[in-house]
């Protein structure tokens, strides 16, 4: 209902006036007062406001009366001609059945519930099956020998058995079906893996990265490996698709390939480097190895090409090189500096070898600038390891 009042009127004027004028005029049964004290009428709700020496609002009165008391009672409403001192008139603006409103509203939010809660309700059998296989599957990865190194469940009794580097990648590779990989952990191979190595045939199936190399050179000195698969560079085992997984277990080649692409890097080296030489992935750039052939006839100076080549030119020393992704020195500074050295870089540095131990506020910093690799003495402290950053300690 909508007032209006030549005055000004308070809310409780308004109120004694809707009783007031009303009491008696529809008889007993739709006396006002009744059906509030009975609860057949709500709270009478009055919003007003005075301006300019009139004052105007709304009334809203709930009801529970049927249509016809409802339709009754609205029209005595209209007979109220004064608000206490003052002219006054009412008129019945609207009148809502609340349930039927309420009614659309309910409908309205169903429709959104189906389409919003219940989009994934469609699984089929096929879908549930590969669930719990997958789970059985990741709950199934063990460890193996002293060191407790994450492994499938069939690396002990199998003839054959693949080396990954986490446990991360045995997990990807049980997805699939492949129960018998087992993980370095580490640069540095644990006598658990060359003991399985010398009475199984051994597949290194590593990241495809600078670290997965230096894992490579390591194991390929130490262990009795019969065969490499390469992984797609740039790409980490536990993130391959199985098809990924499957076609580079297919393409594996013989170790003596990666020996004999060894051998000849190696004798273009001086002794000293020979046994930190990085292997050459299978199927990379030619352009690079004859630009290092270009050099080495023109008699240009020599320098580090590999993660371990860069480890041993440091060791000993309090110094840390920032390397670019082509194994550059981008910068060198002291270990005491790292901190601010970290968060004054400017040009693109691809990793971080040092002498020295690195702590988890300096791991942190190197993650935030997009490191992809530490190679640390040790590393202090590391609570969160980020999942970006691969962690090598150099011995």
């Amino acid at each position: 209902m909508y007032l209006e009042a030549e005055g000004v009127v308070e809310k409780s004027d308004v109120i004694g006036a809707i009783f007031g004028q009303t009491e008696g005029l529809l008889g007993e049964d739709l006396d006002l007062r009744d059906l509030q004290r009975t609860g057949r009428v709500g709270r009478i709700d009055v919003q007003i406001a005075s301006k300019k020496g009139e004052t105007s609002g709304e009334i809203l009165i709930s009801s529970s009366l049927d249509k016809a008391e409802t339709a009754i009672l609205a029209a005595s409403l209209e007979t109220i001609d004064r608000v206490g001192p003052c002219n006054a008139r009412v008129t019945i603006e609207k009148i809502e059945d609340i349930r039927i409103t309420k009614r659309r509203m309910i409908i309205d939010r169903a429709k959104e519930i189906l389409l919003e809660q219940f989009d994934e309700g469609t699984i089929d059998s096929n879908e549930l099956i590969d669930i719990v296989r997958e789970y059985s599957r990741i709950e199934k990865a063990g460890t193996v020998g002293e060191e407790k190194l994450p492994a499938g469940p069939n690396v002990i009794d199998s003839d054959a058995i693949i080396v990954v580097e986490g446990r991360a990648d045995v997990i990807n590779l049980l997805r699939f079906g492949i129960k018998n990989a087992v993980a370095v952990e580490g640069t540095k191979v644990p006598r658990t893996i060359i003991d399985l190595c010398e009475s199984k045939t051994a597949t290194a199936f590593l990241d495809g990265d600078r670290g997965g190399d230096l894992i490579l050179s390591e194991l390929l000195q130490v262990a009795d490996i019969d065969y490499v698969a390469i992984s797609p560079r740039g790409r980490s085992v536990e993130e391959m698709t199985r098809k990924e997984i499957i076609k580079a277990l297919r393409n594996k080649v013989p170790v003596e390939f990666v020996a004999e692409q060894q051998a000849d890097m190696g004798k273009r080296k001086d002794e000293t480097q020979k046994s930190a030489l990085r292997p050459v992935p299978v199927g990379e750039d030619i352009k690079q190895k004859a630009e290092e052939e270009k050099e080495r006839e023109t008699g240009g100076p020599s320098r580090p090409k590999t993660l371990a080549e860069h480890a041993a030119a440091i060791k000993g020393s309090t110094k840390v090189r920032f390397l670019s992704p082509e194994y550059d020195v981008v910068k060198e500074a002291r270990i005491e500096d790292l901190d601010r050295e970290i968060e004054a870089l400017e040009n693109e540095v691809a990793g971080l070898v040092t002498n020295g131990t690195v702590t988890q506020r300096q791991l942190d910093l190197l993650a935030a600038q997009g490191f992809e690799y530490v190679a640390a003495r040790d590393f202090k402290g590391i609570i969160k390891k980020p999942v970006s950053v691969k962690l090598l300690k150099i011995p």
